[in-house]
């Protein structure tokens, strides 16, 4: 009996010695298991996917749609539908924004699209915006090297012309 209680107790010691192990190595490794999630809710057309995340992106892109909604209902309004009556124009335009416009709500709220939404909200967070000065002073550089590369090639233009007409391909100079 007592090498059935050892054994027991080697068996025990071997458990601790293995759950230690693993414990170690989850440390080491950094892996841990992922905890378990509440049933989430279940989503509507007018559920807001990961509302609060990517806010200025997905502001910026209904913007954009409406934008595109309401220059789209100018032209319909204005020039395809000019053979129909003015009510009817007014009840196909209206019909068409509201589909537009739910097209774009889904559109927005689709799992895949909002999820790069809110990846691009938090790459342009990342991003190093320069300041006023350096702004400044690279468009100065800019505006300073287009000028000097505009006068060269005005020379080198002008040096041409003259060539051109002192070997006869020209009847008249760069200035008459």
């Amino acid at each position: 009996m007592a090498a059935a209680t050892d054994k027991k107790d080697e068996a025990m010691s071997d458990d601790v010695d293995r759950d230690s192990e693993d414990e170690r190595e989850e440390k080491s490794s950094g892996y841990r298991p992922a905890p378990a999630r509440a049933p989430a809710a279940e989503a509507t057309f007018f559920t807001i996917y990961k509302r609060g995340q990517g806010y200025w992106t997905r502001m910026c892109t209904a913007g954009a749609g409406l934008v595109i909604i309401g220059l789209t209902d100018n032209f319909l309004y204005r020039t395809a539908l000019l053979d129909v009556q003015r009510g009817a124009k007014t009840a196909i335009v209206g019909a068409f924004t509201i589909a537009a416009a739910a097209l774009v709500w889904w559109l927005m709220n689709k799992p895949d699209n909002a999820e790069f939404l809110i990846a691009t909200d938090s790459e342009m967070k990342k991003v190093n915006w320069t300041s006023r000065q350096e702004l400044i002073g690279s468009t100065k550089v800019v505006i300073l090297f287009m000028l000097l590369i505009a006068a060269l090639l005005f020379f080198t233009d002008v040096i041409f012309g003259y060539f051109f007409k002192w070997i006869t391909v020209l009847k008249q100079g760069p200035f008459g």
